[in-house]
């Protein structure tokens, strides 16, 4: 696909990504919205997001991201990023529909493929991988590849996953080829944490528990917990993948408070356990090892339907 022929026309483009963005999904928006700053410098780009990490803020154009979503005239063009779902588009979505051409470039086996063009690559790393290896690379400056490498970096977590493939890291290869400091972006968006990031981590793991004879291991930490440590989701990014480092599991579940008797679950998986399939079941979605879900009741409640599910896999 030729996504410079695809936007020949307009001359309003908007991009935008998933509600809570991570680093692919401010790695692609970004790195696109540099790409087309290139190539198309008579263009209007605009990105939305909602206000992404400030880990981020170092990546060109983090300043430009507008998180208010309001309505403006329909754009020509509209590029969903790493969303599965037109529904989490968040504020979004309204301006995607409303465009006169909607286009979609993801990862997710659960894409609904919701755009009029729908991009899907699930054998992918990310979204990142999934642009980059349409840019036409006189086009690509220090800028685009800073942006899809952060992106690569965060849903590979640093080049771990069974998501890496030959061509993912030749495409880092290439990558750090560029004007930036690769091993800093590693360092201080993926490792670097705050105190209180560290305290809040340190409960998590305190008060984790196993189930299934330790097959699998949950943690969660409730709105009284995050009040009371001063945190707020973004902190409690990579509680969920030190779980999984404990010796003898094959599944980690990491549940933290959005509201009364709701949480946001994120479960990770060493092989064994297709976590998307759970999560999917669930109304989520995410990749075999790792993927996320909403889910109401009680702590126990959402540990009961969760594990139930997992442990039809691990039988």
């Amino acid at each position: 696909m030729d996504i410079l022929k695809e936007l020949e026309n307009a001359e309003r483009i908007g991009i935008a990504g998933h509600v809570r963005p991570d680093g692919d999904c401010v790695g692609a928006c970004l790195g696109l919205w540099n790409y087309l700053k290139n190539a198309c410098p008579e263009k209007t780009v605009c990105v939305y997001l909602e206000q992404p990490p400030q880990t981020f803020s170092f990546l060109k154009g983090y300043d430009q991201i507008d998180s208010t979503f309001q309505p403006v005239d329909p754009f020509d063009v509209f590029i969903a990023l790493d969303s599965g779902d037109s529904e989490r588009l968040g504020g979004a979505r309204d301006l995607f529909f409303a465009a006169k051409k909607k286009l979609c470039f993801d990862h997710h086996l659960s894409n609904t493929g919701y755009a009029d063009i729908n991009v899907i690559r699930s054998d992918a790393s990310s979204t990142c991988e999934v642009l980059f290896e349409l840019f036409d690379r006189k086009y690509v400056d220090d800028a685009v590849a800073e942006a899809i490498y952060t992106g690569i970096v965060h849903d590979t977590g640093v080049f771990q996953y069974s998501c890496m493939s030959r061509d993912t890291f030749g495409i880092v290869g290439e990558l750090i080829g560029y004007g930036f400091d690769a091993a800093a972006i590693i360092s201080k968006t993926f490792y670097e944490k705050t105190y209180v990031q560290n305290q809040i981590l340190g409960r998590a793991l305190l008060e984790s528990i196993l189930l299934m004879d330790g097959k699998i291991i949950a943690s969660c930490v409730d709105k009284r917990m995050m009040d009371f440590y001063g945190v707020t989701s973004e902190d409690l990014d990579g509680i969920v993948n030190q779980l999984l480092v404990t010796k003898g599991c094959e599944v980690a579940i990491f549940l933290y408070q959005t509201g009364n008797l709701e949480f946001k679950v994120s479960m990770r998986s060493k092989g064994k356990v297709n976590v998307s399939e759970v999560a999917t079941y669930f109304g989520g979605g995410g990749h075999a090892r790792a993927a996320g879900c909403n889910l109401t009741g009680t702590y126990r409640d959402v540990l009961n339907n969760l594990s139930g599910h997992i442990e039809k896999q691990l039988l």
